[in-house]
């Protein structure tokens, strides 16, 4: 503990992001570009080094978070780095992406404002590539063992990273022509710029981890094909599978699926397409989905210069602060929070009949219209009571000339024919059945991240990622020195 009274001396001060004007000009990240450094030693020195330190419990990885607050500190950068990458693989990617369970779980956070902890993070990260102390790391012997892993997510990449160093041969499969899964494609570049992935991914190739771009296994090879040729395969395809909305006017022109609409305008960011032909440009955008990919689509949607967008969230506006009866410390809460692309909404005021910034709360969808050629251009909603029943006398109908569907995903894809080739047992709910283990149903067949556990964050994908390796370790060796942060049936800490 670097400054005993730091808690009490210093007020949370977070990374700030750059002027809404300027930001959505443009596809660079939110955050003043050299502006975390000079105030993140102050921050750090704000961690009270718990005796229990709950942060540790709220992150599923179980990074060592008073001891690396304290190392920044001191301005101890390369210890620092050592003791994050201990137990995390992609810090640059979970300290721009995750939303910091960790950070309600500080004990600090029972009546102050909660250590900095993700920004501390991020500028460990960034610091360790800058200074380089993020050097590849390859085996020094191999084993002789194989493993393909499929899906080049964070889980997968996270499991391959893990049996690469244990040396091990392994192999990802990605069914796109670009490496990182969810976080190249439906990531928006504001949020992370994707060269933090592609020098994570240059680390792994300096490693020996090879990798297979716009492979469909299930379609251009065969999932048993696959399974004869390695030792052990790894399915980490994500869930991918979307939510429908089944309501009137479903079919129209102009309602699309997030997933569809998100990777399009990625792609003009990696110089494929010189505009999206999904582009908002000039029309009134409206959200399905109160979750993090409908605020990705609305910040997507004000760079393209959308006339006005709205998004619609089911549930009930809810309050600033922690409702200590309903979720007390140190569990996660629901309250309200304003991410960059609420921020740009509210100063850029996109949506004047939103109940705040541009979202309509308690909101539900009841039928779509459209014109003449079958284009949608209306949206019609009634407001909803707790029990998501709708409040009589309460519809109303907004402009709606793109729809887009953020409603979540219920579990692995299975149009590629990889689940039904391998046949490995699913749950009822669509995700990959597996034991205690990580394994499946077929021998040497094991499954982790969103395909497995369901829709989740980024820091649970990658603890996902550590655990499976070290269950393939030891199934092709007999023991594993790799750590296992969490086990198929852990959850975050909640009420």
């Amino acid at each position: 503990m670097a400054d005993p009274k730091g808690f009490m001396t210093t007020p949370r001060e977070e990374w700030p992001r750059r002027p809404v004007e300027e930001r959505v000009r443009d596809w660079d990240e939110v955050y003043v570009p050299g502006a975390l450094l000079p105030i993140i030693s102050k921050q750090a020195d704000r961690c009270m080094d718990c005796g229990v330190p709950f942060c540790h419990d709220a992150c599923p990885l179980g990074n060592l978070i008073p001891e690396w607050n304290d190392l920044v500190s001191r301005e101890d950068w390369r210890r620092a780095s050592d003791r994050l990458h201990a137990t995390n693989n992609f810090p640059e990617f979970t300290g721009r992406l995750c939303p910091a369970p960790c950070e309600a779980g500080c004990v600090l956070a029972i009546n102050q404002p909660a250590v900095t902890i993700k920004n501390v993070e991020c500028a460990i990260a960034d610091r360790a590539w800058a200074e380089g102390f993020a050097s590849p790391r390859p085996p020094e012997r191999l084993s002789g063992r194989t493993v393909a892993v499929i899906g080049s997510g964070p889980t997968g990449l996270a499991a391959a990273q893990q049996l690469t160093r244990a040396g091990h041969t392994v192999a990802v499969y990605e069914k796109d022509d670009r490496l990182g899964g969810l976080m190249r494609y439906g990531i928006p570049e504001f949020k992370m710029e994707k060269r933090h992935l592609d020098r994570r991914l240059g680390q792994m190739r300096a490693e020996g981890t090879k990798f297979r771009t716009s492979v469909t296994v299930g379609r251009d090879v065969r999932a048993t094909e696959l399974r004869a040729r390695y030792d052990a395969v790894v399915i980490a395809t994500g869930a991918t599978a979307w939510r429908e909305l089944s309501v009137p006017g479903r079919e129209l022109d102009g309602i699309q699926q997030a997933m569809e609409y998100l990777p399009l305008a990625n792609r003009v960011c990696q110089g494929d397409l010189t505009e999206s032909p999904m582009s908002a440009a000039g029309k009134h955008v409206v959200i399905v989905g109160g979750g993090d990919t409908g605020a990705d689509c609305l910040g997507t949607a004000l760079r393209e210069r959308a006339a006005s967008v709205t998004q619609l969230d089911i549930y009930a506006q809810p309050g600033a602060e922690r409702d200590e009866d309903l979720e007390p410390w140190p569990t996660y809460p629901k309250i309200y929070r304003l991410s960059a692309a609420h921020e740009e909404a509210r100063d850029l005021e996109t949506a004047p009949s939103a109940d705040a910034d541009a979202r309509l709360f308690a909101a539900s969808t009841l039928r779509f219209t459209g014109d003449e050629s079958g284009h949608v251009r209306s949206l019609h909603l009634v407001e909803v009571d707790e029990a998501r029943l709708p409040v009589p006398g309460t519809g109303r109908t907004l402009p709606a000339d793109l729809v887009l569907l953020a409603l979540g995903f219920s579990g692995p894809d299975r149009e590629d024919g990889l689940i039904d080739q391998l046949g490995v047992a699913t749950a009822p709910r669509g995700t990959v059945s597996r034991d205690a283990g990580f394994a499946t149903n077929v021998p040497g067949v094991f499954a982790a991240g969103d395909a497995a556990r369901g829709q989740s964050l980024i820091v649970w994908a990658i603890a996902e990622g550590r655990a499976v390796a070290a269950a393939v370790d030891r199934y092709l060796t007999g023991s594993s020195q790799l750590p296992s942060p969490i086990t198929p049936h852990d959850r975050p800490l909640t009420v």
